[in-house]
């Protein structure tokens, strides 16, 4: 598992020099030309994923930093709304962006995006979520079906025969929450099809909103009479808003709940044994691989950008130049060794709240 962890962060370093060889027009110029220069980031929610605002977006600024302190970052969070997210980039482009860095809240929202920003001369990077009905500049994210893909074989190792699972997913609209899904899916549905396991309920959550996701396993757990052994859940937000529906029906800890983004909160019920997983994604070495990216694109570097990225993706519309990082499956077992010594957090942050003898970490 560690040299699968060695990866995103060995990328990201290779980025990192790859970037400061390539020279690019803007810095050549006298002076080095960049104060004027301006990078939007904006990020989808907080409800849905809080890992946006505390980690997420000063990773970018730092990385963007380090790169070239004169280049301003514009970074606005569209709080689950996509139209406020289209406004937030056309303000940026008014304002005089040459490049929007953009986790889309909806596929289709990024497609207008990328229409506004090609109107205006300036490039799209879609970041952690693919854009689709138009062509970005780059892409980069995770293996996002890989995510769903290590929850689904989380719980087909772990329950027992005939067990009965419930699939709490994420947002189907976007092109992340339909990863996730298909990704589980993939896993789980031949264990469904041979009765090795049995899907008793299943349901999409709009916005990846916790009230409904909570509300979704409330109804799914009164249609099972409270007879279920395993839930996938996208991500630590809708696992904590499950685990709360379990707690009511005093079902916490004897129930297996996936999770993805290994935040503070859903670290410490893995811990206090309320969570049994989640899926550890190195922001950092994304925020890093998107700063590279965006930089050389403001600088006016469009071949340097693309020699930035690592493989490519079709998203329907054309072929996009991308950076894909591998997800990990982090169990109690594993944080020390993976979230831990990564430097993504500490042990204090995640027994935060938790009583001592309930931290062996």
């Amino acid at each position: 598992m560690l040299r699968r962890l060695l990866a995103p962060a060995a990328l990201a370093l290779a980025l990192a020099t790859t970037a400061c060889t390539q020279g690019s027009p803007a810095a050549d110029q006298p002076g080095g030309g960049t104060k004027d220069l301006s990078i939007a980031f904006l990020m989808p929610c907080s409800t849905c994923a809080d890992r946006f605002e505390s980690k997420d977006k000063p990773y970018f600024e730092e990385a963007v930093k380090a790169l070239d302190p004169g280049i301003k970052v514009i970074a606005n969070n569209a709080q689950g709304d996509a139209a406020v997210q289209l406004q937030q980039a056309e303000s940026a482009l008014t304002n005089g962006a040459k490049v929007i860095v953009v986790s889309p809240f909806t596929a289709e929202t990024g497609a207008a995006i990328v229409a506004k920003a090609d109107a205006a001369g300036a490039k799209v990077i879609a970041y952690d979520g693919a854009i689709e009905g138009a062509v970005p500049a780059a892409y980069v994210s995770f293996q996002n079906e890989k995510v769903g893909e290590l929850q689904g074989q989380y719980l087909l190792d772990k329950l027992p025969q005939g067990a009965t699972v419930a699939m709490i997913n994420g947002d189907v609209t976007s092109a992340p929450g339909r990863a996730f899904k298909a990704g589980a899916h993939k896993v789980l549905d031949p264990a469904f099809q041979s009765g090795r396991l049995k899907l008793g309920y299943e349901s999409d959550t709009p916005g990846f909103d916790p009230a409904k996701g909570q509300q979704a396993m409330e109804q799914g757990l009164t249609k099972l009479n409270d007879d279920v052994q395993g839930v996938i859940a996208p991500n630590d937000g809708l696992a904590n808003a499950v685990i709360t529906a379990l707690t009511a029906r005093k079902l916490n800890g004897k129930v297996l709940v996936t999770g993805q983004d290994a935040t503070d909160a859903g670290l410490g019920s893995i811990v206090a044994g309320n969570q049994s997983m989640t899926v550890y994604k190195s922001i950092r070495a994304e925020a890093t691989a998107a700063a590279k990216i965006a930089v050389a694109l403001a600088k006016g570097d469009t071949a340097g950008a693309t020699q930035l990225t690592t493989s490519t993706v079709d998203n329907g519309t054309g072929k996009v130049p991308a950076v894909l990082l591998d997800p990990v499956a982090v169990t109690r077992e594993t944080i020390a060794d993976v979230v831990i010594k990564d430097g993504y957090t500490t042990k204090d942050k995640i027994c935060a709240g938790l009583a001592a003898d309930k931290c062996g970490l």
